[in-house]
């Protein structure tokens, strides 16, 4: 049974678990090497931020061998642009990756179904056994209300709470205003608020 939690603030469990550690960026000399097309440096680079790639990519699309196709994809276009990555003067390496990871996974989720889950939908509430085993697992809950955000509104919501990323470089990662990513942000925390009460709603019914 699912215990009564607050839902003022929207908790961290699953789709945040195993939070992002703090970005220890790769040194500029290897970083340069990369420009150059070294493959050493590049594997170098890769060992480096694939973890914070897959941990990404997984969040936005949930798992499946597509992320481990996305990741692949994500370096190899890292590859093709390094030339044009000035690691001097560009933005973090890990911000431009994770511009390159986000965008791709944002096309994916739109690729996928166009628009959001609709919690309105009578499938919402169909009850089976594995369903509620399911809801009794707050982490569970939250995938599930997360699956309801839209890919810009998850994307946001993935690279700050779990990734850490200030407003500011989500701004350039996602290529909107900073106030866009503000407003994105509040109506992702806004909806997921929303339905985790509405979860602890059903359970509290439920138990009764």
């Amino acid at each position: 049974m699912m215990r009564e939690r607050p839902v003022e603030e929207v908790p961290r469990a699953t789709i945040l678990s195993t939070r992002s550690p703090e970005r220890d960026e790769l040194d500029t000399p290897t970083l340069e090497r990369c420009c150059a097309s070294d493959p050493a440096a590049f594997r170098a680079f890769v060992t480096r931020y694939e973890r914070t790639v897959f941990a990404l990519l997984s969040r936005m699309l949930g798992r499946g061998p597509e992320v481990e196709d996305m990741a692949q994809e994500t370096f190899l276009r890292a590859f093709r642009a390094f030339p044009t990555f000035d690691p001097r003067r560009a933005a973090r390496p890990s911000t431009w990756l994770l511009t390159i990871a986000t965008r791709l996974a944002i096309d994916e989720r739109r690729r996928r179904a166009p628009d959001p889950v609709d919690e309105d939908d009578p499938r919402w509430d169909e009850v089976t056994p594995e369903r509620q085993v399911e809801r009794v697992e707050l982490g569970s809950a939250i995938e599930r209300a997360a699956a309801t955000l839209s890919p810009e509104q998850r994307a946001v919501f993935v690279l700050h709470e779990a990734h850490d990323v200030s407003l500011s470089e989500i701004a350039e990662i996602v290529g909107v205003p900073e106030a866009t990513v503000k407003t994105r942000l509040f109506r992702a925390r806004q909806k997921l608020r929303a339905l985790l009460a509405s979860y602890a709603e059903d359970d509290a019914r439920d138990d009764t």
